[in-house]
């Protein structure tokens, strides 16, 4: 027999003191941190702890004594479910509150550097319906919540769109609304599983690897284009009609849609970018602008999410690069090329480096469709592009401006930056822990003079935070 697993304690009248990482929020309870989802500072609850180690536990909220007075009300009937937004109960203003908190306590904890003041946080003007892309996933096993099964919800109407729940890859919470993309997104989304449950076209099984309808990415531009992307697993004649018919629904019935395509997925994963689009109708890109410039985005292409607080990520890069027209700029992770070409009229050149060879090409198309001629890209892994070999051939920068993944910097990016010592960087990051490990590293040679958070992602924990360093 196993051994019998320990019942962990009951926790009655925890007040709720501050936010935590991942959008949790903490208590201390006899000098112990307990991390609690789906709960504010303020809240009185009774807590039911389910993991508990030597320097913290973890529980949930099973009965709420008092609620905060800086709680707001969820707005979305999904909330709790689906694992997203799960800062909308707490008011915007508190929010951008704990969020600048967070990057000042991040960089400090972690970078141990010295700091200037941060900046004030600039918020988001617009806070539901503000992402430019979403992807959603279809799946014959519905994620069932406790007041469907308390319904006893039948096995026969299990087809669901929506988001994986976080820890079961192979079940969807079926979202009747999401309040993060103007709705047309809502009304493709339920209008395509309408269709297919009505024509028999059978949603995708990932566990059994069978199925036919597996994803939708719709993507949004700031001038009107609309894309929409489904992705189907087709594997005879009679699914290649079915994939037919399922796109002239879509074209027909939703005319606004600017690029429709499709990807043919048979793959276990659900990643597209080996694989070919098709365009069913309308072109293969929707156009995105900034200031005059106009961006070309792909079905492939990656270009951030929130696009009105892209431009003011943006505006606060050039402005910190402090560009007069006579400077070399070093763009790394330029990604689509989109800072590198921002800030290309107040350098004498710039040069773009990016891992993603599709992206590299949008690059240098965005480039020329705004008749930029002083950028230069190249595609390859930064630590093997980026060396001594390659600031030979192009120039020492004065200026590098870096937005790496959340995973940092390489060490071999940050030693050859070191070594090729900028007058300026321009760090741009999603993760302020991983920026702060790396400021840590560029201590050696560099001071901060600002730091900048941009909230792109309300209602979330995540937070982008661009910092300003000049060489000593």
């Amino acid at each position: 027999m196993g051994r019998k697993k320990k019942e962990l304690p009951l926790l009655e009248n925890v007040t709720i003191t501050d936010i935590a990482a991942e959008g949790r929020a903490l208590t201390r309870v006899d000098n112990m941190v307990i991390f609690v989802p789906y709960v504010v500072p303020g809240d009185v609850v009774d807590l039911q702890l389910k993991k508990k180690k030597n320097s913290y536990a973890e529980a949930v909220a099973v009965k709420f004594h008092k609620y905060s007075d800086k709680r707001a009300e969820a707005f979305c009937r999904h909330y709790g479910v689906c694992g997203g937004c799960k800062w909308q109960i707490l008011p915007y203003e508190e929010q951008l509150r704990f969020k600048q908190k967070q990057v000042t306590d991040t960089l400090t904890r972690i970078g141990k550097v010295k700091l200037p003041e941060t900046l004030p946080i600039i918020g988001s003007k617009q806070t539901m319906f503000y992402r430019n892309k979403l992807e959603y996933t279809f799946a014959d096993k519905k994620w069932l919540t406790e007041q469907e099964i308390k319904e006893d919800v039948q096995y026969d109407r299990m087809n669901a769109a929506g988001f994986h729940i976080p820890g079961a890859f192979d079940k969807v919470l079926d979202i009747e609304k999401c309040w993060l993309q103007d709705d047309v997104t809502n009304r493709i989304r339920n209008g395509i599983k309408e269709f297919a449950i009505e024509h028999g076209i059978p949603f995708y099984n990932i566990r059994e690897q069978k199925g036919m309808l597996r994803n939708v990415i719709v993507r949004t531009s700031s001038v009107g284009e609309l894309m929409v992307i489904v992705v189907c697993r087709v594997e005879d004649d009679a699914r290649k009609a079915d994939l037919e018919s399922l796109m002239q629904f879509v074209a027909n019935g939703f005319p606004e849609i600017t690029s429709l395509i499709y990807f043919v997925n048979n793959k276990c994963n659900d990643t597209i970018g080996d694989l070919e689009p098709v365009t069913f109708k309308g072109r293969d890109y929707i156009i995105e602008q900034m200031e005059g410039l106009r961006f070309k985005v792909g079905p492939k292409s990656f270009y951030q999410t929130n696009s009105s607080q892209a431009y003011e990520l943006y505006k606060v890069v050039r402005e910190f690069a402090a560009l007069t027209g006579a400077e070399l700029v070093y763009d790394l992770y330029t990604g689509t090329g989109t800072i590198a070409n921002f800030v290309a009229a107040g350098a004498r050149k710039v040069l773009g480096i990016e891992y993603v060879p599709e992206a590299i090409e949008d690059a240098k198309v965005n480039s020329e469709i705004n008749g930029i001629g002083n950028t230069l890209f190249f595609a390859g892994d930064m630590k093997d592009v980026l060396d001594d070999a390659f600031i030979a051939e192009h120039g020492t920068p004065d200026v590098i401006v870096t937005d790496p993944p959340r995973a940092g910097m390489h060490p071999d990016v940050t030693d050859t930056i070191l070594r090729a010592a900028p007058g300026r960087i321009v760090y741009v990051s999603c993760n302020p822990a991983t920026q702060a490990r790396d400021l840590a590293v560029l201590d050696e040679r560099y001071e901060v003079l600002k730091v900048q958070p941009v909230d792109m992602f309300p209602h979330t924990h995540h937070v982008e935070n661009v910092v300003l360093l000049q060489r000593r």
